[in-house]
C-alpha cells in the first residue's frame, strides 16, 4: 500500500483558538508539511484545487512547482484538478511544465469540482459541468499523447492540427479520477482504463463502496483487465496516539471546534459526536492497532491500494501533528505496506516504451 498526505489549503480560523493565520503563513505551513511528508517517507503529497472560500488552493501548479524545487523523491498529486472549470490546453501547459521541473514526479487526480461559488466564477452550470469535464479530459489526454491535435470542441475554440508546448516528460502522466457522489466520474475513469480515487470523507462507507463496485463493473464492461484496477481512498481525519484514550482526549477539542464551525454555517453534521465520528466515518483516530484494523475493514469494501491522510495539523498542535505522523510511519505504515498490495504499476515516472512499441491507447 502507498500513502499520500493531502491538503486542500483551507484558510479558516483555528477550530480551537479561533485565530486565522495570515495568508503567507498558511502557504508556508503547506510547504513545511510537504517537506515533513518527504522526510517521514510518505509516497506522495497532494494539493487540492478550489476557487472559493475558505480555500486558497486556486493554483496547485504554482504550489506544487515550489514543492518540487524543495524535494527530490515524493510524488506530487493534484486533489483534484477541476477540469470542468479549466481550459484543457492551458491546464496541459501548466502541468507538463511542472512535470519537467519535477523530473516526472507528477500525478493528477481530476474531477469536475464542486461548489456553487466557483461554478459562478467560471460560468459553469450544473447542467453542463459533466459535459465540460468529459470534453476537457478528452482534449487534455490527447494533447499529452499526440504532437498535433484536431478537436471539434463545444466549450473552447476548436483545435486544428494544434501543437502545444512543452511536449511531455512522462508519456503520459498518470491520471486518477476523483470520485465523491456521482457515477459519471466513475464511468469516465473506467472508460479510459484510469485509476479511481474515492473522496471517502463526508459520509459513511456505503455510498463510496457502491461507487467503487460500479467502477469495477464498468471497467470490465469496457474490456479492461480486472487485475489492472487501482483504487485510492481518502480519510476524514487522522490522529494516532499510543492508546485510544489518549487519541480521543487530544482530538476532542479539534472535533468540537469543527462541529461548532459547521453549525455556524447552518450545516447539519453527519457525525454528531466524536465517538460516532471515530466509529462510522473514515477518520483514523486511535491507537496504531485500531488504525490498522480500520484500514483493513475499508479495504475489504474498497480493495484500495493507496490511502491519503490529512497533511495539515487542522487544529492539533505542531508537536501533536508531527508525533502522530511519525507514529503512523513507524507502527502503522509498515504493517499496511506488508499486508495490502501496492497499485499494479510502477510507483515512478511513466516513460515511453522503447522506439517501435507505441503506448496503448488505454494507458
Amino acid at each position: 500500500m502507498k500513502f499520500l498526505a493531502i491538503t486542500l489549503i483551507v484558510h479558516a480560523p483555528h477550530p480551537v483558538t479561533g485565530v486565522k493565520k495570515p495568508t503567507d503563513d498558511r502557504f508556508r505551513e503547506v510547504i513545511d508539511n510537504a517537506l515533513l511528508a518527504e522526510e517521514l517517507g510518505f509516497d506522495g503529497f497532494g494539493v487540492g484545487e478550489r476557487h472559493e472560500r475558505p480555500f486558497i488552493s486556486s493554483s496547485p501548479p504554482v504550489v506544487l512547482s515550489h514543492i518540487a524545487a524543495l524535494t527530490s523523491r515524493i510524488r506530487l498529486f493534484t486533489a483534484v484538478t477541476t477540469l470542468s472549470l479549466l481550459d484543457p490546453v492551458r491546464a496541459y501547459e501548466d502541468y507538463a511544465t511542472l512535470d519537467h521541473l519535477s523530473g516526472g514526479r507528477l500525478e493528477l487526480i481530476v474531477g469536475k469540482g464542486n461548489g456553487a461559488a466557483q461554478r459562478e466564477l467560471f460560468q459553469v452550470t450544473t447542467d453542463d459541468q459533466w459535459d465540460r469535464n468529459a470534453e476537457s479530459y478528452e482534449v487534455f489526454r490527447r494533447i499529452w499523447r499526440q504532437d498535433k491535435v484536431t478537436a471539434a470542441t463545444r466549450f473552447r475554440p476548436e483545435l486544428h492540427e494544434a501543437e502545444v508546448w512543452p511536449r511531455p516528460f512522462q508519456q503520459p502522466v498518470r491520471v486518477w479520477h476523483g470520485s465523491a457522489t456521482s457515477k459519471e466520474s466513475v464511468d469516465l475513469a473506467a472508460r479510459y482504463g484510469d485509476p479511481l480515487f474515492s473522496a471517502n470523507v463526508t459520509n459513511t462507507i456505503e455510498p463510496y463502496a457502491e461507487l467503487i463496485r460500479h467502477y469495477r463493473e464498468r471497467w470490465v464492461h469496457y474490456g479492461h483487465d480486472p487485475a489492472a484496477i487501482a483504487v485510492g481512498a481518502g480519510t476524514a481525519g487522522f490522529y494516532a496516539a499510543r492508546t485510544s484514550q489518549e487519541a480521543l482526549a487530544d482530538y476532542r477539542p479539534v472535533f468540537e471546534g469543527n462541529l461548532a464551525f459547521q453549525r455556524r454555517l447552518g450545516l447539519e453534521p453527519v457525525f454528531p459526536t466524536l465517538e460516532d465520528f471515530v466509529e462510522r466515518s473514515s477518520a483514523l483516530i486511535g491507537s496504531p492497532q485500531q488504525i490498522i484494523e480500520k484500514v483493513h475493514r475499508y479495504h475489504e469494501q474498497f480493495g484500495h491500494s493507496v490511502l491519503h491522510l490529512h497533511a495539515d495539523a487542522g487544529g492539533l498542535t505542531d508537536r501533536q501533528h508531527r508525533t502522530a505522523l511519525e507514529l503512523f510511519q513507524s507502527d502503522v505504515a509498515p504493517v499496511l505496506r506488508r499486508e495490502i498490495p501496492d497499485p499494479p504499476f510502477t510507483w515512478g515516472p511513466v516513460l515511453a516504451p522503447p522506439t517501435g512499441h507505441p503506448v496503448p491507447a488505454d494507458h
